[in-house]
């Protein structure tokens, strides 16, 4: 390598010898961080207004660099315009990819651009506005389960199904009251994921390498141009802070627990041993040998997923552990888990697709919720309301279905005269006091699956969920740094 091409580098002044050629490879970047070329093009002309409010550019070249910016940004939009990024041959990562490109395209006007700034800021920055990005998209598509599972929960009305506790028959709920407890981790879920972003949407713009920007620049102009909620308040926290990224793939682990108990559930309610929902075949395939198989494979890989989300997490987990203040090259190595969770949007988008497309075979699940004692508690509800202690009461009811075991029946099946071997507390009410109708809604709490309750709860989750698809403040920031 010539001094001429050494000299291409942003750091080569000091070296006299060249890197190992292998080494050179290894060490790059480009590779994978040229995913953030529309976020380093934006960061850049936010530095740029800020070097020309600082008088240090004109305002005429201040307008080349950002134009120039831009073309760069448009000619690499495309896959083919990215994979020329990606491959460039001697770009050691985004930041000198786009240096180059604009001394190619304005000369050394190009160059002035890194004045007043370093690459670790940069980065902060750049990634910053990648995760935020991000955030908006998952979000988004959360809204989109959501609004999936309500419509499944209006469309079943007051179909009745058993709810589970260590996996055994527990108590009756509505259909609609099972999904709206998965709206409830999709909520939640989008809230982490904005709480995440309220939190990093500081602008480290300014920050320099380590100590601040060696110029008396303005770093409020950058901070307003992207979208920032204000700078950074401290430049080696700064520089050296990826909190942000590990903060959204733990946030993302919720959500890939989430999916993953929603499609475990499917899974086994989909079996013939269950018999509850009926797989639409446009997410199923066969089998290449047993001709009658219609196999979940969507839920089971969306199963699966949460494995390399949280993979990601432990992984940024353990590259920031122990690192000294501020920089280190260390940090490069988070970026990759960051960009492997981009799968996120789309695997919701599916999950939205999929869960629309459920069948429900709401008989089979009557039919469940009906047999086994799950009105047990109901009964012991109804001898508390006669005044029996509840202690007292659980312990002559499971006496009651101890009997209705070894006779065979249900609860509503006994005589009052066999109910009356436990208790003259039971009179001719009892039977009224077990229905489907009114062991559901003797739940009738906040929160609980009382008919009444849950419609209401419909009504509040499309409020909530409405509130959440609008992500007014993400959104803004998004357009103001566009």
């Amino acid at each position: 390598m010539s001094n001429e091409q050494q000299s291409v580098k942003m750091w080569s002044g000091r070296f006299r010898e060249p890197l190992d050629a292998e080494f050179e490879q290894w060490q790059r970047s480009i590779v994978f961080d040229w995913q953030l070329l529309e976020h380093e093009v934006a960061a850049s002309k936010a530095h740029a207004s800020t070097l020309v409010a600082a008088n240090i550019l004109t305002k005429d070249e201040g307008i080349q660099l950002r134009d120039a910016l831009d073309a760069i940004s448009a000619d690499h939009a495309s896959d083919e315009g990215k994979l020329l990024v990606r491959n460039h041959p001697s770009a050691e990562d985004i930041h000198h990819f786009v240096e180059l490109s604009l001394a190619e395209r304005i000369g050394s006007l190009g160059l002035k651009l890194h004045t007043g700034r370093s690459r670790n800021e940069q980065i902060a920055t750049d990634l910053r506005l990648y995760v935020r990005a991000q955030i908006v998209e998952v979000v988004s598509s959360l809204g989109l389960w959501a609004n999936a599972l309500l419509a499944q929960a209006r469309n079943a009305k007051d179909a009745v199904m058993p709810s589970y506790t260590h996996m055994q028959r527990a108590e009756p709920v509505l259909v609609a009251h099972w999904l709206l407890a998965n709206v409830e981790m999709a909520l939640r879920d989008a809230t982490r994921l904005e709480d995440c972003a309220a939190r990093l949407n500081y602008c480290p713009l300014g920050s320099g390498a380590v100590a601040g920007a060696t110029l008396a620049l303005d770093r409020t102009i950058a901070a307003r141009e992207l979208g920032f909620t204000a700078p950074t308040a401290n430049s080696i926290d700064a520089t050296s802070d990826r909190d942000f990224i590990l903060e959204y793939l733990q946030a993302l682990t919720f959500v890939g627990l989430h999916l993953s108990r929603f499609a475990e559930e499917i899974t086994l309610f989909a079996t013939a041993e269950f018999g509850f929902v009926v797989l639409p075949e446009a997410f199923s395939t066969g089998s290449s040998a047993m001709p009658q198989k219609k196999n979940p494979d969507m839920t089971e890989l969306i199963r699966a997923k949460v494995g390399r989300i949280n993979g990601a997490a432990q992984a940024v987990t353990l590259m920031l552990k122990g690192l000294p203040l501020a920089y280190n090259k260390d940090m490069q190595e988070t970026q990759e888990p960051a960009f492997s969770v981009d799968f996120v949007p789309q695997m919701l988008a599916l999950v939205a697709r999929f869960t629309s497309a459920l069948g429900f075979n709401f008989e089979r699940m009557n039919e469940a919720a009906q047999s086994g004692y799950l009105n047990a508690m109901a009964a012991a509800t109804y001898l508390v309301h006669k005044g029996v202690p509840f202690r007292t009461a659980h312990e002559k009811v499971g006496n009651v279905v101890r009997f209705a075991i070894e006779k065979g029946v249900e609860l509503s099946d006994l005589t009052l005269d066999e109910l009356h071997r436990f208790g003259d507390e039971f009179a001719e009410d009892f039977n009224a006091a077990m229905t489907l109708t009114a062991t559901l809604d003797c739940h009738d709490v906040v929160g609980g699956t009382a008919r009444n309750r849950v419609r209401q709860a419909i009504v509040e989750a499309a409020e909530k969920i409405e509130r959440m698809a609008t992500q007014r403040h993400l959104k803004e920031a998004i357009h103001a740094g566009a």
